[in-house]
């Protein structure tokens, strides 16, 4: 059977509003990672969410004072448009990667639950740094498919979606050969039936 494409199930997803679920299930963790940045970001930024479903980070983040200018991108054309509703004022774009890139650098790049459907993950890594974000630019993101985390190892086959998955050791060795510095991984949001999200920090 032929695997299908992320975005048609994350479009079938908005149109279910399984997306509601999702911000549910991944609020914890995206709280902790955004804590785990607050002390190293500007007095005044810009952020962009890589990945941002139907905007829930997006319009988190607008509520920080600091932040001057927030945009989400998403693979899902049913995402963006759901975003739109919710955040009528809020900038959201349909944008495929990783062929797409921002015709702006940012100070700040979130991504949750979005690195590992594509088929060469550490390129993109590589992309963010050198193409999407400003010199002293942080960068964080979550994926909750890795290597460790067994219970999550029967998610392609269950969905019939490509999946890449790597090590700890593989995201943080991909981390460094982007060029990122001051590298810190972390497993948060952990409780007894899981091993938490992996989340990879960096700054440029």
């Amino acid at each position: 059977m032929e695997k299908r494409k992320a975005v048609d199930i994350f479009s079938e997803w908005a149109n279910i509003g399984k997306d509601e679920g999702m911000e549910k299930g991944h609020s914890k963790s995206v709280t902790q990672m955004l804590s785990l940045v607050e002390s190293h970001l500007k007095s005044k930024y810009s952020a962009i969410d890589v990945g941002c479903g139907n905007g829930w980070v997006c319009r988190k983040l607008a509520n920080d004072i600091r932040c001057e200018n927030v945009v989400g991108i998403d693979g899902s054309e049913d995402m963006i448009l759901k975003a739109q509703k919710k955040d009528p004022k809020g900038k959201y774009h349909h944008a495929l990667l990783p062929s797409w890139s921002p015709k702006e650098k940012y100070d700040f790049i979130h991504s949750m639950e979005f690195l590992y459907y594509l088929k060469d993950p550490l390129e993109m890594l590589k992309n963010f740094y050198n193409l999407w974000l400003n010199d002293d630019g942080i960068f964080i993101a979550g994926v909750d498919y890795y290597l460790e985390n067994e219970d999550s190892h029967s998610w392609p086959e269950r969905l019939n979606v490509h999946m890449t998955k790597l090590s700890i050791n593989d995201w943080k060795k991909g981390m460094l050969d982007a060029g990122f510095k001051d590298v810190e991984i972390h497993q948060v949001a952990a409780n007894d039936n899981f091993i938490g999200t992996l989340v990879m920090f960096g700054k440029k």
